[in-house]
């Protein structure tokens, strides 16, 4: 039992917890999950939202407890809850709502969670984090399907006399998503048809044919599988001269393993 201020006896809180409200699918391979909370849960889950994935199934989750420094406190045993990282596409405080983007490719605990999410069904909140993007005259995003909502965000957020270009990896047509950008900012959505997701080499080659922009102003962002995005920094560090101010690349998923991406 907690003391009034939410409190276990030895200190610990328990992780907040949300609720599915809808389920859509957005495109054949992204589910879009809408969890309904307390206004204050759901203003503080994003952008980054750290999620507590339980069992397909499971009832009665055995969910972590959550120490005053935010670190999570994991239950002894065997407990079935799956940490995982995604950018909310959407936070509505006032309706109490928030969506949440699933690619269902893969087989991790995260996906398979989505493919099986039914309207009651829960889901657990332990932190969350900023984008780490930062306004800039010139914008690069290169990224695949896992981390559109949070390239979502940012071109939502970009300042309307913003110029660059997106770069889209997704699996065709089908799998395009609207977005909404400054009208300086391209986007460009590259199909690798039938190759495998993480097999294809079409956001590290676009990179790589494009031209520095000229001038400091410039901020890359880069969410998308791990070895791509490691070429890419490789390239914006050396040909582009970037310095870690300017930009932000983060692997959301790594090929062959089980890894639920942060987008």
């Amino acid at each position: 039992m907690t003391s009034p201020d939410g409190l276990f006896p030895d200190g610990l809180r328990p992780v907040d917890v949300l609720t599915v409200v809808a389920v859509t699918d957005v495109t054949p391979s992204v589910r879009r999950v809408t969890l309904s909370g307390d206004a204050a849960v759901v203003a503080a889950a994003g952008p980054t939202v750290n999620l507590l994935v339980p069992r397909v199934g499971d009832p009665d989750p055995r969910w972590p407890r959550i120490q005053r420094d935010g670190r999570i406190v994991w239950p002894e045993g065997s407990h079935g809850i799956a940490l995982r990282s995604y950018t909310a596409r959407r936070q509505d405080p006032a309706g109490g709502e928030v969506d949440i983007d699933f690619v269902l490719h893969g087989d991790g605990p995260a996906a398979a969670w989505a493919a099986a999410a039914r309207p009651g069904a829960l889901l657990g909140i332990a932190g969350a984090a900023s984008l780490a993007e930062r306004p800039a005259r010139w914008l690069l995003l290169a990224a695949d399907e896992t981390a559109l909502p949070a390239v979502s965000r940012i071109l939502a957020a970009a300042p309307p006399g913003t110029a660059g270009v997106a770069l889209l990896e997704v699996a065709g047509p089908a799998e395009e998503q609207p977005l909404t950008a400054p009208p300086g900012v391209e986007l460009r959505w590259l199909h690798r048809g039938t190759t495998p997701p993480g097999e294809s080499t079409l956001v590290v080659d676009a990179v790589a044919a494009l031209d520095r922009p000229a001038g400091d102003d410039v901020f890359a962002w880069v969410g998308a599988e791990s070895a791509a995005v490691r070429a890419i920094r490789a390239d914006l560090r050396g040909r582009w001269g970037l310095g870690r101010a300017q930009h932000h690349a983060i692997g959301y998923w790594r090929r062959g393993r089980a890894m639920s991406p942060a987008g």
